[in-house]
C-alpha cells in the first residue's frame, strides 16, 4: 500500500513553491532548479504535485486572492465598493501584490504559448469574475450586465496593477482604481 502524503509538509512545500514562483517567475519553470532552491528534490515535487502542470495550477490557485470571500456578503452598492476597494488594496499593496505579478506573467504567456498557459489564464480570470458577477446580480444587475461590470473590475484593477509596476505613480493609479470601482456600480446611461 502506498504511503499517504504528509499534508502539513505538502502545504508548507506549496507555500515555498508560490514564493519561489513569485520571486523567479513562471515562464522558465523547471522543477530541478526549483527543487534545489527549495531544499528538496524533483522527485518530492512530483510526489506531492503530480507533474509540472499540476504544480503550477495549485500554486496559482493558492496565490490568488479569495474574491468569493471578499464579495460573499455584499448586499448594497456601498458594500460592493468596500469589497472591491479591499480587493484593490490586497492586489496593489497587500499580501496579494506579488501574486498579481505572477498572474500577469501567466496572462502574457497565454497569448504566446496558449497550449501551456491558456487554461491557467482562463481559470485565473473566471475565479475572479464569478463571485464579483454574483455580487452584482444580487444588487439587481441583469446577469450579462453584471458579468460585463465584473470584467471591468477584474481587468481594470489588474491593468492598473501592471501600470503601478511600470510607473510607480500610486496617486494617479489609486484614483483610477476608484473610478473603475465606481463605474462598476454606476447606473447605466
Amino acid at each position: 500500500m502506498p504511503r499517504m502524503p504528509d499534508l502539513d509538509k505538502r502545504a508548507e512545500l506549496l507555500r515555498s513553491v508560490v514564493a519561489y514562483l513569485q520571486d523567479n517567475g513562471v515562464s522558465d519553470l523547471s522543477l530541478a532548479p526549483m527543487a534545489e532552491a527549495l531544499g528538496t528534490s524533483k522527485r518530492m515535487l512530483l510526489y506531492y504535485f503530480g507533474d509540472r502542470g499540476e504544480l503550477l495550477k495549485q500554486a496559482l490557485d493558492a496565490a490568488r486572492p479569495d474574491a468569493g470571500e471578499m464579495f460573499a456578503d455584499v448586499t448594497t452598492e456601498h458594500e460592493f465598493v468596500a469589497a472591491a476597494t479591499t480587493l484593490w488594496r490586497a492586489i496593489s499593496r497587500g499580501e496579494q501584490r506579488r501574486s498579481v505579478t505572477m498572474m500577469l506573467q501567466v496572462l502574457s504567456l497565454a497569448s504566446t504559448d496558449a497550449d501551456t498557459y491558456q487554461q491557467y489564464a482562463r481559470t485565473g480570470v473566471e475565479v475572479m469574475l464569478a463571485p464579483i458577477t454574483a455580487a452584482l446580480v444580487a444588487l439587481g444587475h441583469p446577469r450579462a450586465d453584471a458579468r460585463a461590470r465584473a470584467t471591468l473590475v477584474v481587468s481594470g484593477l489588474r491593468g492598473l496593477c501592471q501600470d503601478a509596476l511600470v510607473t510607480g505613480q500610486r496617486a494617479r493609479i489609486d484614483a483610477a482604481a476608484d473610478l473603475v470601482i465606481a463605474a462598476a456600480v454606476a447606473a447605466p446611461r
